[in-house]
């Protein structure tokens, strides 16, 4: 046969769980050979799949799917604008799809590519989002039954979506919180679990930006007495130069970057030894190759990883966090997703499983995970109900979701 050559890009877009999701095939001119990735940016997931079958798909016509750097540099620039979610995500399901493709012509699972295991299996937390603080102390029960003992809790959602009383008239529609509520809640709530489960389990907590400042030192001081894993996203990636300031005012560790797609950004708190944790989300930073240099860069600056594993990130993604995170010496704690059911695991066959808490790879060749197309289009993705994402201050002012 001729030397290896891309033949066709395509996005398949599915919802096996009710959340969309985007996933990109590279195929080659070897029907044997092909590669998937994760492309998956929920809330904008069409124009993702545009943007691979529009831009991406003629780009990559013709060209050696084994010169991955070289296809993501010229890919990276080819509009000229870049680092922005939607060509991010786009780009990364191409970039995972190619890495696929290497592994699978070398014979090895991604982490020997990558220099091999640095664990056996790859450590994880796990949800336990509740409406009350009883109801956080149940389900945190139900975790740890289960074998999970690293646990994030969240009471009430994102900033505890209390109802708020005292709206101005005229108020517009949304989703309004209370900061002040928000915080007098969760801190009643760590105290209730760490008088009831003591220090034999690892709690973190997610803020999810929802706090200025001032409010975000004062919280994270206030959370220091419970010992966290980590403070997760004490502030919004636009106030990313207040970190310092948190990090002098409290030994609570932090965690950051999920919204994260600008270098500039995750550079300066990985610079500044701002944060703990660095938690990207592999496909909006752009894919494998960007993020390995990220490790890199990180693991020098004593920074470790906690990669974003939502309930929005297909089967492939979820493995490629671990191939990273099993073969990364700065690894620091993996997020696994209570979103992940019975039908992630029939459309994604060969994803991870999870066993006490621990996420363990199979040793197949790439990523190890494909897609079964006919019944990912047994799963059509549909428009959502994103309300949730239209928060309010009391005042009635827009706030960061």
């Amino acid at each position: 046969m001729d030397s290896l050559k891309i033949t066709d890009v395509r996005p398949i877009c599915t919802a096996p769980e009710g959340i969309n999701l985007v996933v990109v095939k590279v195929e080659t001119n070897d029907p044997s050979i092909y590669g998937v990735g994760c492309a998956t940016f929920t809330q904008r997931y069409e124009a993702v799949a545009h943007a691979v079958d529009r831009y991406l798909k003629p780009f990559l016509a013709g060209k050696d799917p084994a010169r991955i750097q070289d296809i993501w540099q010229t890919a990276h620039v080819s509009g000229y604008w870049r680092n922005g979610p939607i060509w991010n995500n786009a780009l990364s399901g191409v970039d995972m799809a190619l890495w696929d493709i290497k592994g699978k012509m070398a014979g090895m699972p991604l982490y020997d590519l990558f220099g091999g295991k640095c664990r056996e299996a790859v450590p994880a937390y796990i949800h336990a989002d509740a409406q009350t603080v009883e109801g956080a102390i149940d389900l945190v029960q139900q975790r740890v039954d289960a074998g999970w003992n690293r646990i994030r809790v969240q009471i009430g959602g994102y900033g505890g979506n209390v109802p708020v009383e005292n709206k101005p008239k005229g108020a517009l529609p949304g989703a309004y919180y209370d900061p002040k509520v928000y915080m007098r809640t969760a801190i009643k709530g760590f105290a209730a679990l760490r008088r009831e489960f003591g220090d034999d389990i690892e709690l973190c907590h997610d803020v999810h930006e929802r706090l200025t400042p001032s409010e975000a030192i004062r919280f994270a001081q206030q959370m220091d007495q419970f010992d966290l894993l980590f403070l997760e996203d004490v502030l919004p990636p636009e106030q990313i130069a207040w970190f310092d300031q948190v990090r002098a005012h409290t030994t609570c560790p932090l965690a950051m970057g999920e919204l994260i797609n600008n270098p500039h950004e995750w550079m300066q708190l990985v610079q500044n030894r701002s944060v703990d944790y660095l938690r990207l989300h592999i496909s909006q930073a752009g894919g494998i190759t960007p993020v390995r240099k990220i490790i890199a860069f990180a693991d020098v600056n004593g920074v470790r990883t906690a990669w974003h594993g939502p309930g929005d990130m297909s089967g492939i993604g979820h493995a490629v966090n671990t191939h990273l995170s099993i073969s990364s010496p700065n690894f620091g704690i993996q997020e696994w997703s209570c979103s992940i059911k019975e039908n992630t695991y029939r459309v994604f066959p060969g994803m991870p499983v999870v066993e006490n808490g621990y996420v363990y790879l199979n040793d197949q060749p790439g990523i190890g995970v494909d897609i079964d197309e006919d019944l990912a289009a047994e799963f059509p993705p549909a428009d959502k109900d994103l309300s949730w994402l239209l928060c309010r201050l009391p005042d009635g002012s827009a706030a960061r979701p």
